[in-house]
């Protein structure tokens, strides 16, 4: 053989080798979609590239930004995780075809049933890996914490006038009322939430810290709101938020009568993933000890995994409390009823 043709023999191999190794440094990197826009997982993301070497490329937009995107790009989405905030909006992305299925042994070990999807012969659409409680926010100086103690109370007439939330249409609300269809029958969260419109003092609107401020003020007497902005408030050293907080109490509604409203953030690897694998190594990872203590320390959340402990004092600050049982997955399913329920009731 000529020295010519070995040389170009060579160089053939070559080039076939450096093909795979630039496709093996290819394959590690993961397209993240997400609706978490917290700073704090910065610190997250970076972990779990220093753990695995795969790099992470990361959209990020609200809950309904990300829907629309995937929906948009259809089977040429690059997606491989899709992150977002709200069980209605978990399901809404599973009824869209959003999300491929992952059998896992560590994340059905890991990951309460109640906090994920339901299973199929498949594997499991999407899981939950940080909670949140819907709590009720008080003004001490109108309102008395036994009339405001249960989610049911505030729809009381004893509570006329003084019930602040945000809109019937958010997925936060939607998903309030879907546990409560779950808990209490639609019949019976019809009713309730006729009672609510009636209790109003003024329309919904505004996020839960508008409605934190709205109580202090004294616009109304009583408000519901996720745990993580009340507990953001307490820990606030500025004269106005201090000088805010003075003038509320909060209360975990329905102990002993079926637990707190509790809602995640969750995820699941994209119908298209182009990485699988980095995919499911991601997921796996969001169940992990320390990515558990990065939620609750980051954002003020309570970690997915029962077994994990964590230091944080806001977290101490808001106390013990019995969450309700009722599944997520069921929660996002009666999404629709809810909205129909909310609706009929002339919920704004």
């Amino acid at each position: 053989m000529s020295v010519l043709r070995i040389l170009a023999k060579n160089i053939l191999l070559f080039g076939i080798a450096s093909s795979y190794i630039s496709l093996a440094f290819a394959q590690k990197e993961l397209n993240l979609y997400s609706a978490r826009h917290y700073q704090t997982d910065e610190a997250l993301y970076s972990d779990f590239t220093k753990k695995t070497g795969i790099k992470i490329n990361r959209i990020e937009a609200d809950d309904n930004g990300i829907l629309e995107r995937l929906k948009s790009e259809g089977d040429k989405s690059q997606a491989d995780i899709i992150l977002l905030v709200d069980a209605a909006r978990l399901w809404r992305a599973q009824i869209n075809g959003l999300f491929t299925p992952v059998k896992s042994k560590y994340l059905d070990e890991r990951i309460p049933a109640n906090l994920r999807a339901n299973s199929e012969p498949e594997g499991t659409p999407w899981f939950g890996f940080s909670t949140r409680a819907r709590m009720i926010v008080y003004n001490k100086a109108s309102v008395k914490k036994s009339d405001v103690d249960t989610y049911e109370k505030l729809a009381d007439p004893i509570n006329k006038g003084k019930v602040c939330t945000r809109s019937g249409a958010h997925p936060y609300m939607l998903s309030l009322v879907g546990a409560l269809i779950e808990r209490d029958g639609l019949q019976a969260t019809k009713a309730w939430a006729k009672g609510m419109v009636a209790n109003m003092a003024r329309s919904p609107r505004g996020g839960d810290t508008d409605q934190i401020k709205a109580v202090a003020s004294g616009e109304c007497g009583v408000a519901l709101t996720n745990s993580y902005y009340f507990a953001r408030m307490m820990q606030s050293d500025k004269p106005e938020d201090v000088n805010l907080m003075s003038k509320l109490a909060y209360v975990w509604p329905n102990q002993g009568a079926g637990g707190v409203h509790v809602n995640i953030a969750g995820g699941g690897m994209a119908k298209n993933a182009p990485h699988p694998k980095e995919a499911i190594l991601f997921l796996e990872y969001l169940a992990s000890n320390s990515a558990q203590e990065y939620f609750a320390n980051g954002n003020n959340e309570w970690p997915a995994v029962p077994l994990v402990k964590v230091d944080n004092p806001a977290l101490k600050l808001l106390g013990k409390f019995q969450a309700e049982k009722v599944s997520v997955s069921a929660i996002g399913k009666n999404q629709i009823a809810a909205q129909r329920l909310l609706d009929q009731a002339g919920y704004k």
